[in-house]
């Protein structure tokens, strides 16, 4: 009896599995091919590159200061970007048909925490460095307590600008306020993400322009000997803060 129903459900089952797979042979394109294939190709590498440097991190001590462990974090930021993508590239295309309303903000939820948390902590960074740089000191002197909670508040407000759409900030009961590339997204809340994210850039090119400039009008009124160590301060600030841009 129960061998019978079982076989019943395989066979509805293997049914049901070869009649999406005919539909998405249908649907798809090779475009999609392609950018599925290379969109997966970039995040396997965007995961493993900031793995690495996670590990790196952990595993070697000279890297326990404060800037280094909000490198580590900027790493884990992206590596649960390629994550977040990795999940858009497999829920894409022809996909996207088939994806329910939560799956759907999930998969928006995701990406707008990775990108949250990656922007802010690009602003943690500029901060840190802005401060080292003006008492000249190679490393800050920040504790480790301070450090775990700015890492903590980085991703709370990731979470909270991953939730705020699907809770109440999206264009469900209001569809003329629905954009055209995130169909669930209300204009307003992509407009405010975006604003919000370029003046965090704004802020971080004023800091290190100001970084720029204070070291340069440092430097001319010092003694010879006192501006080679400046300047070799400011070599190795200036080496970090390219690794972080880069």
């Amino acid at each position: 009896m129960y061998g019978r129903q079982d076989n019943v459900f395989v066979r509805s089952f293997e049914a049901v599995l070869r009649g999406s797979i005919a539909y998405l042979l249908e649907k798809w394109t090779t475009r999609d091919y392609v950018i599925i294939g290379l969109g997966l190709t970039v995040c396997l590498i965007v995961v493993l590159a900031n793995l690495m440097v996670m590990v790196a991190i952990f595993m070697n001590r000279r890297f326990h200061f404060p800037i280094y462990y909000l490198l580590g974090n900027m790493a884990a930021a992206d590596l649960f970007a390629g994550l977040a993508y990795t999940n858009l590239m497999l829920n894409t295309g022809p996909w996207t048909r088939m994806l329910s309303k939560e799956q759907w903000y999930i998969r928006g939820a995701l990406i707008d925490i990775s990108l949250t948390a990656s922007v802010a902590n690009l602003l943690a960074v500029a901060v840190e460095r802005h401060q080292t740089i003006i008492t000249m000191q190679l490393h800050n002197n920040m504790t480790k307590k301070r450090v775990v909670l700015l890492i903590i508040s980085i991703w709370v407000a990731g979470i909270i600008m991953g939730l705020v759409p699907s809770l109440f900030w999206n264009c469900e009961c209001d569809l003329d306020d629905c954009s055209t590339v995130a169909p669930l997204y209300s204009r307003r809340f992509l407009i405010f993400w975006a604003v919000l994210n370029l003046l965090t850039f704004l802020i971080m090119l004023v800091m290190y322009a100001r970084i720029f400039f204070y070291v340069k009008c440092q430097s001319r009124h010092t003694s010879n000997h006192t501006s080679e160590v400046r300047h070799q301060t400011f070599v190795n600030l200036m080496k970090t803060i390219s690794m972080v841009l880069g």
